[in-house]
């Protein structure tokens, strides 16, 4: 596993304590005895969830265990309110979502550059004695203490943002396809695994358009309960607006892989089939024209660009149909 990508990370987080409000009486040279002018204490400090489009990865929190935010300063006399706590900004990529961990409770979901969440409140501060004057009590001589931060073990989980991302079997030509269609620059070998970490590179598209394309580690049958690497990279597919399917055109039964992948991605989240999906058979330039001619008739019934990343047959094809597919 790559020790520059983290997709999972847990924290323990404590919003700061409310301030105390103040109890104090006003004294002047000829007021000796004045009335209460305690003032409020201070808000203390949230804990806050902030997009950062820079980021990619929660690599930059892996040894962030503890995170506190400020507690208010307590009110003092001449109705003056405390200072607010300093909140604490964790900045993350976007496509994180953030959960408590003992409940799994929903907490926020960064999807926007600079878009910020508060996920733990600072406590409220305590009033000062002045609130508390009334006709029977004119110096009261008590206030209220802050109310206390929120503390929480807070799971984020990172799903990566993509237009496109690519679905197979290991080994089904995902990395190189994207290494030619993008700049970037994904490890590639004739063995199975070879990606370990997701990959996102920027197609170009005419006129200076372009898309966003996702490598997502290989999914073996069984992927859904945890078997090879595939569990651990399904939930990147969640995001993607296009399921392309990659199936080299040497497989034994190209309609058989496609099912076992459609069933993989089913039992792991059902809504995943309401995804466009396209089909690229990959490898082509191992194949002579008659024998894609007959592949040609054993491939499923969906938009199909037979390519060759290696010789860059039916890429631009490719392009215009994934193109077509994310602005219908």
């Amino acid at each position: 596993m790559s020790s520059n990508f983290v997709d999972h990370i847990k924290v323990f987080c404590r919003s700061g304590k409310g301030g105390a409000g103040s109890t104090h009486l006003h004294r002047a040279k000829y007021i000796p005895k004045g009335g209460p002018d305690g003032g409020d204490g201070g808000r203390g400090g949230h804990v806050i969830l902030k997009g950062n489009s820079h980021l990619w990865t929660l690599l930059h929190l892996r040894y962030t265990r503890h995170v506190a935010a400020e507690p208010g300063k307590s009110g003092s006399g001449q109705d003056k309110t405390g200072a607010f706590g300093k909140d604490v900004i964790i900045e993350v990529p976007l496509g994180t979502i953030a959960r408590d961990a003992d409940t799994g409770e929903f907490l926020a979901e960064i999807t926007e550059h600079e878009q910020s969440v508060i996920i733990l409140k600072g406590g409220r501060g305590g009033l000062g004695n002045t609130h508390f004057k009334s006709s029977t009590n004119q110096t009261p001589r008590y206030s209220q203490p802050g109310e206390p931060g929120i503390e929480m073990n807070v799971i984020m989980e990172l799903k990566l943002l993509a237009d496109v991302g690519l679905v197979g079997f290991p080994n089904a030509g995902k990395s190189t396809l994207l290494s030619v269609v993008s700049a970037a620059k994904p490890k590639i070998a004739d063995y199975p695994f070879t990606t370990l970490v997701p990959n996102l590179g920027m197609v170009e598209y005419r006129d200076h358009l372009s898309f966003v394309m996702a490598d997502i580690p290989g999914i073996i049958e069984g992927a859904h309960l945890g078997k090879g690497i595939g569990l651990r990279f399904l939930r990147h597919i969640e995001r993607n607006s296009i399921l392309l399917f990659m199936i080299p055109a040497d497989s034994e039964n190209i309609k058989k892989e496609f099912k076992i992948l459609l069933k993989e991605l089913e039992l792991f989240n059902p809504e995943l089939l309401d995804k466009k999906r396209v089909l690229a058979v990959s490898k082509c330039d191992l194949l002579d024209d008659a024998a894609l001619k007959k592949l040609s008739k054993k491939i499923p019934e969906i938009p199909t660009v037979f390519i060759s990343s290696h010789t860059t047959k039916g890429l631009v094809e490719l392009k215009d149909v994934l193109w077509k597919c994310l602005n219908e």
